[in-house]
């Protein structure tokens, strides 16, 4: 028998599908095909409108006449690439990214070991440190504002009164303040979050091992360097992937405290700008795509090391 005639044979003790299995598969499509629908117009149309505009000499006019069929050109991209002020929206960004990444993490790791042990009380210090997250971000901010302003805030009002400053400081209108104040504010609303991972992970963990670690002489530093922080190493590369991600696409809390002002202009509200400010739609598309692209990167660069440091 020849090799044709034996896929043919193959093919032809085939089973065809049970009623039952016919009914499954159709079941199964009925499930799965409204949610790739919603997430088609949700998210995959728009990345590929946003990619074709990015192309595109295109204002709002121009979009609301042509739609999709504007002209083409490559200037966006020039533009962008040549403009100083993505380089230096870009500079600001990874600096927030990087100082509240981390901050976020070390503050909710702390907090976590802190409210590791039992006492009176614990579960409603465990909420009360959860407020910073579930608050809304307008009043969060709004409060901020007006703690840190000038003439009438109160952390001016103590500086000067008990601390010995000189005259009162803009935290939200005068550089480099403005992007440590915005920094500090980005990790008070967040460490929340990681806490919440790090309460969880260090519930599950043996005290068995830390009992014969301290049995064996180690401090309660080389406790938490050698024994706790291994076994919740998983955890911190989670938050950390989570935060970058969450921080570099940021936009509300910087725009609510400083409108991008005072050199706090990170990418996302560079691209808001452009946008709303000068109508721009495709120069702000370019931005974006451009802006995807390097948080791409930035993630599989991640990935890859945090592979490498687990084998």
């Amino acid at each position: 028998m020849s090799l044709k005639a034996a896929y043919r044979g193959v093919g032809a003790k085939r089973p065809r599908p049970t009623v039952a299995q016919r009914r499954a598969n159709r079941d199964g499509w009925s499930m799965a095909l409204p949610i790739t629908l919603i997430v088609l117009a949700v998210i995959i149309v728009p990345i590929i409108w946003t990619f074709i505009l990015s192309f595109q000499e295109a204002r709002y006019s121009d979009v609301a006449r042509n739609g999709m069929f504007n002209p083409l050109t490559l200037s966006n991209y020039t533009d962008v690439l040549t403009s100083a002020g993505f380089w230096e929206s870009l500079w600001v960004t990874v600096l927030y990214t990087a100082g509240t990444t981390i901050g976020s993490i070390v503050v909710g790791f702390a907090a976590a070991l802190a409210l590791r042990g039992a006492f009176r009380g614990r579960g409603a210090v465990r909420a009360i440190l959860l407020l910073p997250y579930v608050a809304p971000v307008v009043a969060a901010a709004y409060v901020w504002k007006v703690m840190l302003n000038p003439q009438y805030g109160v952390i001016n009002e103590l500086g000067t009164t008990y601390l010995g400053w000189e005259q009162s400081i803009d935290f939200l209108g005068r550089p480099p303040f403005a992007l440590l104040t915005v920094i500090v504010f980005e990790i008070w609303r967040y460490f929340p979050f990681a806490f919440i991972f790090f309460a969880a992970a260090l519930t599950g963990l043996s005290r068995d091992i830390e009992e014969a670690a301290l049995i064996d002489g180690a401090t309660p530093w080389q406790k938490f360097w050698h024994v706790i922080t291994p076994q919740v190493m998983p955890v911190i590369a989670l938050l950390t992937l989570l935060r970058l991600v969450m921080t570099f696409n940021k936009f509300d809390d910087i725009f609510l405290l400083t409108g991008g002002a005072a050199g706090t202009q990170v990418a996302a509200v560079r691209v808001y700008d452009q946008l709303v400010g000068s109508s721009d739609i495709g120069g702000a598309s370019a931005n974006a795509v451009l802006l995807a692209l390097v948080l791409g990167a930035g993630l599989t660069l991640y990935l890859r090391l945090t592979r490498q440091k687990e084998s």
